[in-house]
């Protein structure tokens, strides 16, 4: 069958025939579809003391079954937008989407075999606080979400977010710098048109923020004492990237 241009710009593993994207700066490391096999592999990473303290909503413990529960929201989504580009085969233009269909972080091993690292995604930004203020607007909080939320596809005035995790194994190689711009660049603004996201990280967690900055994205405010999470109250840093930005 001729390949689906739809699928653009990503490979095609021509074993298993899984659509993947390949980052740009880590050959060797991969975006998936997510996989029922991951459920084993979830809880340990999702455990390990360097990533669920900065992990708002994942529970803790986080145990087999919240994996699988996990991959029960996130694999059908991924199927249907699977679908929906095989649907789109005919049409010449590339259609837009409301999120990538990769996201699981896999290192491919030198015998072709992969393992699961970690985790990156897009949603649309869930700190309405944040929107339209310099500072933090509580009482307009949900309808600020919601007005975000029923924007159109293709809108540029959506605000769009990034959420991502990965095996502490891994920090300190570049790995999430290169995942979250290959992601940008090769999928979310040519195929979700996405032109703004803010993204928000725990006060301490100097990996995260500087892994936005290295991909053009400012620091916009910092909110002490911002909220409660798992029984402490932490503080947010804000960073924002909008398209044409120097």
């Amino acid at each position: 069958m001729v390949p689906n241009h739809q699928l653009h710009p990503l490979e095609i593993n021509p074993t298993t025939a899984e659509p993947f994207l390949r980052l740009r700066n880590h050959p060797n490391i991969i975006l998936t579809p997510p996989r029922y096999e991951d459920v084993p592999h979830e809880p340990a990473l999702m455990n390990h003391e360097k990533v669920h303290v900065w992990l708002e909503h994942p529970p803790y413990p986080y145990t087999l079954e919240h994996a699988k529960q996990w991959l029960d929201t996130i694999k059908p989504s991924s199927d249907a937008l699977f679908a929906e580009l095989e649907a789109a085969r005919d049409q010449e233009a590339l259609i837009l989407t409301h999120q990538c269909p990769v996201r699981c972080i896999r290192e491919v091993k030198e015998d072709g075999t992969d393992v699961f690292i970690g985790d990156i995604g897009f949603t649309r930004f869930p700190n309405g606080e944040f929107i339209g203020t310099d500072g933090v607007d509580w009482e307009n909080k949900e309808r600020n979400v919601k007005e975000n939320e029923q924007r159109q596809l293709g809108d540029p005035e959506i605000i769009w977010s990034i959420g991502d995790l990965l095996a502490p194994s891994h920090h300190g190689q570049g790995i999430m710098t290169d995942a979250v711009g290959t992601l940008m660049h090769e999928w979310a603004i040519p195929r979700m048109g996405v032109r703004h996201i803010m993204v928000s990280a725990c006060i301490g967690n100097e990996g995260s923020v500087k892994v936005f900055l290295k991909n053009g994205f400012k620091l916009i405010r910092t909110s002490e004492d911002h909220h409660e999470v798992k029984g402490k109250r932490v503080g947010l840093h804000v960073l924002e990237w909008r398209a044409g930005d120097a």
